[in-house]
């Protein structure tokens, strides 16, 4: 008799599973520059299914180095200034996005982010006095002046911490408000929606990012799992259907096409999509679930489905 694994409910996988063109976008640089930073090791996107995928941490640090590009810093002196900050505090690596950093006269500063207790130039091992850095003023900080990419970059910040959820969600609002077009905006509000179970407002954010883009797969998956988290089962196969023909390698849509399947008494049709999930992710998190279902001698039980990310999410 094999023993059911318990699995949280619907995951909607997003925040670690931004594909390197859509960081890109979302960053506002080209590809080529992603795969070199990724080259430098700046970034350390997740390779999987041939792809890379980019989570919270590797937007932010994208967003970092590309403000530091921009003011005419090289790629080259930020790595050798994160291998300048790892050795000075004895780490073999260090996020980048943990970091809090700035140019001034071309070079790479790093502000206080809990490490240093005043600005330090980690190539030449020197401290800064604080006011010749050039530090933005209040203004610039002003809600109304923000872009819709600072909004983003704000919402990302908050998704991390469940009681920052709320914030997000403004500042995801405030993105649509700016960009209606985002789509990303549209599906992170979805999950961090979901995440507080605000059910309505999730199935309302992923519709809005379906009718953006109808062949966006993450947007119909995340739709999918809400629906299927309500109750409405027949609409959510529909729309994993429309998901896991999108991205036929994801396992996670497979496996919640499964569960539906199974709630309407599809069993062959479920078994195939166990078969999909063990396929392309044979050590996942629900693999001895999907195996489990797979075994003709396992006792019938239910299990909910996977528990959303994005986020975890711009």
């Amino acid at each position: 008799m094999c023993a059911i694994h318990p699995v949280p409910e619907t995951r909607i996988a997003l925040t670690d599973r931004y594909t390197r063109k859509e960081a890109s976008r979302i960053v506002g640089s080209d590809v080529q520059h992603l795969r070199y930073w990724e080259r430098l090791h700046l970034v350390h996107p997740r390779a999987r299914w041939g792809e890379r995928f980019y989570g919270f941490g590797d937007l932010l640090a994208l967003r970092a180095i590309k403000r530091l590009t921009d003011r005419k810093v090289p790629a080259v002196r930020v790595q050798k200034a994160l291998a300048a900050i790892e050795q000075e505090i004895g780490v073999s690596e260090i996020p980048l996005d943990r970091l809090q950093l700035m140019e001034h006269a071309r070079q790479v500063i790093v502000l206080g982010a809990g490490i240093f207790d005043q600005p330090f130039n980690p190539l030449s091992g020197q401290w800064l006095l604080p006011f010749p850095l050039g530090q933005p003023t209040a203004t610039l900080h002003q809600m109304d002046a923000r872009t819709p990419a600072e909004w983003f970059e704000a919402a990302l910040a908050c998704e991390a911490k469940v009681d920052q959820l709320p914030e997000a969600i403004y500042s995801y609002q405030q993105v649509i408000r700016l960009a209606p077009e985002w789509i990303e905006a549209h599906i992170n509000l979805g999950v961090a929606h979901y995440q507080l179970a605000h059910w309505e407002d999730a199935r309302q954010a992923f519709l809005a990012a379906v009718k953006i883009d109808p062949a966006n797969p993450m947007a119909r998956y995340n739709l999918g799992c809400v629906l299927e988290e309500i109750g409405e089962i027949a609409e959510a196969i529909v729309q994993l259907k429309r998901a896991v023909r999108g991205m036929p390698a994801h396992a996670d849509a497979h496996f919640n096409l499964a569960l539906a399947y199974e709630k309407i008494g599809e069993d062959a049709l479920a078994k195939e999509h166990w078969a999909f999930y063990l396929k392309y992710d044979p050590n996942g998190a629900w693999a001895d679930t999907a195996r489990g279902r797979l075994t003709p001698t396992n006792p019938e039980g239910k299990v909910s489905a996977p528990i959303p990310f994005r986020k975890r999410k711009p």
